[in-house]
């Protein structure tokens, strides 16, 4: 059985980070390794939390563990995403290149969390500063929302054409922009060095956290099954989409991921569209 190594935030309460990932590409028959950068006992923009920052000596030697375990051998991702230091990113660029060496074919998907369109930047300077060069910019998956697609690209996004030329500079196999404003509608592009394909949903108000982690492993679990990059893309956003809404119409501040897990499979398909660079 081969496995997806996670190394993202854990929360006692709720499905943010792991608590997203994991869950989700169990049910799409992955085998998932995961490894907190932070156990809080929930999402702390809840408000009141507790919780603390995993020590990059000990995410460190949990890897090791698996390693001696000869599991790195059988991994087939490596999937990232929140991390508290600058240590800690490199903890994970570290388990990504450890896990290329010995498992030919394994990928790496970033989710380059930086901060959002609404907060700004909401994770330490050193961060910041590291994940670009030393994680974000090896990776074979890519999966910015708005803020980190124009901090990483160093431009201006507004739409369709500028979230596609963003994102070829960022010299990635496969980029996937989240929360493109395209009219009056939420655009989620995936960009290709050839093509670029497009799925739109309804902006939702108040959608709980967790999203983007949720979209970057649903993504990254259809790809590694096979799923060519238009198709993996429209069933990624249309299980998230389908989520946000059942949540949000039962009144939930956190994802219903158990409850409505039918729709990780069987979500309706919004409509994906193949889109050119102008």
């Amino acid at each position: 059985m081969h496995g997806i190594l996670s190394l993202q935030s854990e929360v006692v309460y709720g499905h943010v980070g792991n608590g997203a990932a994991r869950f989700a590409l169990q049910r799409l028959g992955f085998e998932v390794w995961a490894v907190p950068t932070v156990l809080y006992s929930n999402h702390p923009g809840h408000g009141d939390f507790s919780g603390e920052t995993m020590a990059a000596k000990d995410m460190t030697g949990l890897i090791d563990a698996l390693d001696r375990q000869g599991h790195l051998a059988r991994c087939q991702a490596v999937l990232t995403g929140y991390a508290r230091t600058a240590a800690q990113v490199d903890v994970m660029a570290d388990a990504a290149a450890r896990v290329k060496t010995q498992s030919p074919g394994a990928v790496l998907c970033c989710d380059p969390v930086l901060g959002d369109t609404h907060t700004g930047t909401y994770v330490p300077l050193d961060v910041a500063t590291v994940l670009p060069k030393s994680l974000a910019s090896k990776a074979d998956l890519l999966m910015p929302n708005l803020f980190e697609l124009e901090t990483l690209s160093g431009i201006a996004v507004t739409d369709a054409e500028t979230a596609i030329g963003a994102a070829h500079l960022l010299n990635c196999p496969v980029v996937v922009c989240t929360s493109i404003p395209y009219q009056d509608k939420l655009a989620t592009i995936a960009v290709t060095p050839e093509n670029a394909w497009m799925v739109l949903s309804d902006w939702v108000d108040k959608a709980p956290h967790g999203v983007g982690d949720l979209t970057s492993a649903l993504f990254l679990g259809h790809r590694l099954k096979g799923v060519e990059v238009p198709s993996a893309l429209q069933q990624a956003v249309s299980t998230v989409f389908a989520l946000v809404q059942a949540s949000v119409a039962a009144g939930s501040n956190e994802l219903l991921l158990i409850e409505r897990q039918d729709l990780i499979e069987h979500a309706p398909l919004l409509a994906v569209t193949e889109i050119s660079r102008i």
